[in-house]
C-alpha cells in the first residue's frame, strides 16, 4: 500500500487542512493522520509550551455527552471514581476497569448541570461508547458528539491569551468546567490539560474550529504544537498515556493512581466498591500486595531510555520495563516511566536499561520529575 493510499484511509480533524497550510508533518495517530511537529521541531515547541502558550489540537478524542437524573450514578457503576458528588462546573479525572480490575481507558467527566460531559481517548473511542451504550439504564440518555473539535492551549501565557477574548476564564481555576461563548461559537471550556502546565481544553464546533485556531496562533504568545512536545511535556509531568503507562492488564494501584479513587469508592460504605474488578483493586489497596508498580526513572547517563527498554537488577536479572522515555528537555536528563517489581519501587533503588545490548544505570525517582503548575488560585 502506498503512502498516499495510508493517508487517505485516515481519519481527520477539521482542523487537518491548517496543520497542512502551516508546515505540519503528519503521522498516523489512533487512526487519525495527525502533526506530530511543526517547522519549530519538537524540542523548541516542548520549552516553548513551558515558558509561554502553545495550541494543540486533540481533536480525535472522543467526546460524549450524559443525559437523565441516573447519569451521574451509571457512570460511577463502570469507574471507581466519585461522579455522585461531582459538583456543577467541576471535572474529573477517571478510569473504565474491567472485571479483573485493569484500566479500559482513562477519561475526564464534567458535570454541565443538566449533563455530563465526557472526554475519553481516540484509540479506545469505539470500545468506550460501546461500553457506555451496553450499560444505558432507562432514563439515561448517550450523544456522541461528531461534530465538534477539540484544542488545548497550554502554557504559563494561556490565561491571559484566552482571556482577551473571554475574560471570564482568568476567573476559573484547575479543573474548572463553563460553557461559554468565544468568538460567537457556543464552547465547553476547562482549566485543565495534558502538558501539567496552566491551560485550558476548548470544545468547539466544527465548524468554528479554524476560526478559533487561526485567531489564537495569530497572537505573539502562541505556537502550534504537535504530538511529538505534547508526549515529552506529558511524561515530565508523570502523566499516564494510555495502551503504554496503563493498559488493560494493569490495575490502578499497580499504575500508583491511588489518588484518582476518592475515599467514599473505596471505604465502608453503601457507595465503596460496585465497580468492574472492585473485588482485586480494594483488596490491592488494603494488602498493598501488587507484584509490580509504576515508577519513574532517571537516567545516569545523557542517552534516552525509550519504551520497550527491558529493566535489569545489578545481578542481571530481568525486573521490569520502560512505558515511556524522552530526553526530558525541560528536566536536563533522560526521564522515563516504567514498571518494576514492587521490591524495586522504592526511591533511589538502582536498576539497569538495556539500550542497544548496553546496561545504562537509572535511578528510580519521585514524579512528577518537572514541577505541575495548575492554576489553583
Amino acid at each position: 500500500m502506498t503512502q498516499d493510499n495510508l493517508t487517505q484511509d485516515l481519519l481527520k480533524t477539521p482542523l487537518h487542512g491548517l496543520h497542512i497550510d502551516v508546515g505540519a508533518k503528519m503521522v498516523p495517530f489512533a487512526g487519525y493522520d495527525m502533526p506530530v511537529q511543526y517547522p519549530l521541531g519538537v524540542k523548541k515547541e516542548h520549552l516553548h509550551t513551558r515558558d509561554s502558550a502553545g495550541l494543540f489540537d486533540v481533536s480525535h478524542m472522543g467526546q460524549v455527552r450524559l443525559y437523565g437524573d441516573k447519569a451521574a450514578q451509571l457512570l460511577e457503576s463502570l469507574v471507581p471514581v466519585d461522579i455522585i458528588d461531582l459538583p456543577v462546573g467541576k471535572q474529573r479525572y477517571a478510569f473504565f476497569t474491567n472485571e479483573k480490575g485493569g484500566i479500559m481507558d482513562d477519561l475526564m467527566v464534567a458535570n454541565l448541570g443538566d449533563h455530563l460531559f465526557v472526554v475519553v481517548n481516540a484509540a479506545c473511542k469505539e470500545q468506550d461508547i460501546a461500553h457506555l451504550q451496553a450499560h444505558l439504564v432507562d432514563g439515561v440518555e448517550l450523544e456522541v458528539l461528531d461534530d465538534r473539535a477539540l484544542i488545548a492551549l497550554q502554557g504559563p501565557k494561556a490565561a491571559a491569551v484566552l482571556a482577551r477574548f473571554a475574560p471570564q476564564v482568568a476567573d476559573m481555576v484547575f479543573m474548572d468546567v463553563v460553557q461559554i461563548e468565544l468568538l460567537g461559537s457556543n464552547c465547553i471550556v476547562s482549566r485543565s490539560g495534558y502538558t501539567g502546565e496552566d491551560g485550558y481544553e476548548i470544545s468547539v464546533p466544527a465548524d468554528k474550529a479554524e476560526e478559533l485556531a487561526r485567531t489564537l496562533t495569530a497572537e505573539d504568545e502562541v505556537e502550534w504544537i504537535g504530538l511529538g512536545a505534547r508526549d515529552s511535556l506529558r511524561l515530565e509531568c508523570g502523566l499516564c498515556l494510555y495502551g503504554h503507562d496503563l493498559d488493560t492488564t494493569t490495575t490502578p494501584v499497580e499504575a500508583s493512581l491511588l489518588w484518582g479513587i476518592q475515599k467514599v469508592r473505596r471505604t465502608d460504605g453503601e457507595r465503596a466498591g460496585g465497580f468492574p474488578g472492585a473485588d482485586i483493586i480494594l483488596k490491592q489497596i488494603e494488602t498493598k500486595d501488587v507484584a509490580r508498580k509504576r515508577v519513574g526513572l532517571v537516567g545516569q547517563t545523557k542517552a534516552p531510555v525509550r519504551e520497550g527498554a527491558k529493566l535489569f537488577d545489578a545481578d542481571d536479572n530481568e525486573i521490569g520495563m520502560v512505558t515511556s522515555g524522552t530526553a526530558g528537555p525541560t528536566a536536563g536528563k533522560p526521564v522515563s516511566m516504567a514498571y518494576v517489581k514492587t521490591e524495586f519501587s522504592a526511591l533511589g533503588t538502582e536498576v539497569f536499561a538495556d539500550v542497544r545490548g548496553k546496561k545504562l544505570a537509572m535511578t528510580v525517582e519521585k514524579i512528577p520529575f518537572v514541577p505541575q503548575r495548575y492554576y489553583r488560585g
